[in-house]
């Protein structure tokens, strides 16, 4: 691939994990037991009204999955860049060939092409 393909899929990729790194920061803190891994702040309970109680255990469910989902995404981005630094970007994780360049425009961390997605 060419040096400009990538430098533009490198920007793009790392201006969608600070995003991604902003909105966890919202909910969320970094552990530092495990690399990569957030953990959502569990609502204190201060004696207040059942159904206040109720709605922050819905919303800390919520945010659960959705941490889960931004870990995952982060993940697949973490792993783009580090495909850039080994030179192996845009090679399909099952059949080895190489993804498109529009999938990987529309998608920087497509780990597989669009026949094996």
């Amino acid at each position: 691939m060419k040096k400009e393909f990538l430098s533009q899929q490198k920007a793009k990729l790392e201006e969608e994990k600070k995003k991604i790194e902003r909105q966890l920061g919202s909910f969320a803190k970094k552990t530092k037991r495990v690399k990569g891994d957030w953990t959502t702040q569990i609502p204190k309970f201060d004696g207040g009204h059942l159904e206040e109680q109720a709605d922050e255990v819905e919303e800390y469910g919520n945010l659960l999955a959705l941490e889960r989902s931004l870990e995952n995404s982060l993940r697949d981005i973490n792993l783009a860049l580090e495909k850039i630094k080994k030179g192996t970007y845009g090679i399909c994780e099952k059949c080895k060939k190489p993804i498109s360049k529009a999938r990987l425009k529309v998608y920087p961390q497509a780990r597989y092409c669009k026949n094996c997605h």
